[in-house]
């Protein structure tokens, strides 16, 4: 029974894990083409979630609503990129942060003054309950909510592995990560390329949004889930796609079993701050993460 009790905490923090890799995905995309860490993405899913949910409030169907928001989405991404961050390139990388955490705020206010400071309930025709077929079989309750958005995370990730290892724009996306000046030196549009790059993370923070939307309420605190990706970016590495999924299900299995087993000795509430201990921990073996690359600077 204990054991399956772990098992059963430990596909659930797993399938957690997911749900903040799907944050993280946002970061790595920016990050790794443009060299930019991106704070305001936890704004963007907050903004992509309160416009699908307010649009669905005002009698949009779902299928409508979906569209429009992500049509507001990849518009954002790529005003943000021209408005923004294209007048601040070759800044130092520290101006570049300072500049995505106004633009948080920005959204952040941008999103009330637009629809409302009122939370919303989202409903995505999914119960957290668990699935009753796998629990008679395995003896272990899962949420179906959590392996659906497993499920959503795992096309997301094959998609834009796809669209990154085939396509031309795909490779040209990988040129530019490579190195700036070589792809622009043999003509990739270094500027299109950025556009691109934000109007991706526009629909990676419309997927993030809805999902954890539906888990936690549409409202302002939805926000500060960017700050949950930090440990996931800092394991996985701020450069690989990869190490955002498995910097996320490392993330959310520790935090999941140190609530559980570790909790009841400190008085609980440790699932909200073991994972900064864990990536501080991580930061002292491995700063450039599990997937990254090592630095070496030579004198």
């Amino acid at each position: 029974m204990d054991f399956i009790f772990f098992l059963e905490v430990l596909a659930g923090g797993l399938l957690a894990g997911v749900m903040y890799a799907l944050v993280a995905l946002g970061f790595v995309l920016i990050y790794k083409a443009s060299g930019v860490f991106n704070f305001a993405q936890g704004a963007m899913v907050f903004f992509a979630a309160l416009t699908y949910a307010s649009l669905l409030k005002l009698g949009m169907p779902w299928w409508g609503a979906l569209v429009a928001t992500l049509a507001v989405m990849v518009v954002l991404g790529v005003a943000i990129e021209r408005v923004v961050l294209r007048p601040l390139v070759n800044q130092p990388p520290i101006t570049l942060f300072m500049a995505t955490i106004g633009l948080t705020f920005v959204l952040e206010g941008l999103s009330q003054l637009v629809w409302g400071t009122q939370p919303h309930n989202l409903e995505l025709g999914v119960s957290d309950v668990p699935m009753e077929s796998l629990s008679r079989a395995t003896g272990i309750n899962i949420s179906q909510f959590e392996l659906f958005a497993a499920g959503v995370a795992g096309i997301l990730v094959a998609v834009l592995a796809v669209f990154f290892q085939y396509t031309r724009v795909g490779r040209a996306l990988r040129a530019v990560a490579d190195d700036h000046q070589a792809a622009l030196a043999v003509g990739i549009p270094l500027q299109h390329i950025w556009a691109i790059v934000w109007a991706v993370a526009g629909f990676v923070a419309l997927v993030a949004g809805l999902l954890w939307g539906a888990r936690t309420g549409v409202q302002y605190a939805l926000t500060f889930i960017a700050l949950k990706a930090l440990p996931v970016l800092i394991l996985g590495g701020f450069e690989s796609i990869l190490g955002a999924i498995v910097g996320g299900l490392i993330i959310g299995a520790t935090e999941k079993l140190a609530e559980v087993y570790l909790g009841p000795m400190v008085g609980g509430g440790i699932e909200s701050w073991f994972a900064y201990v864990v990536a501080l921990l991580f930061l002292l073996v491995r700063p450039e993460g599990l997937f990254g690359e090592k630095h070496i600077d030579r004198v």
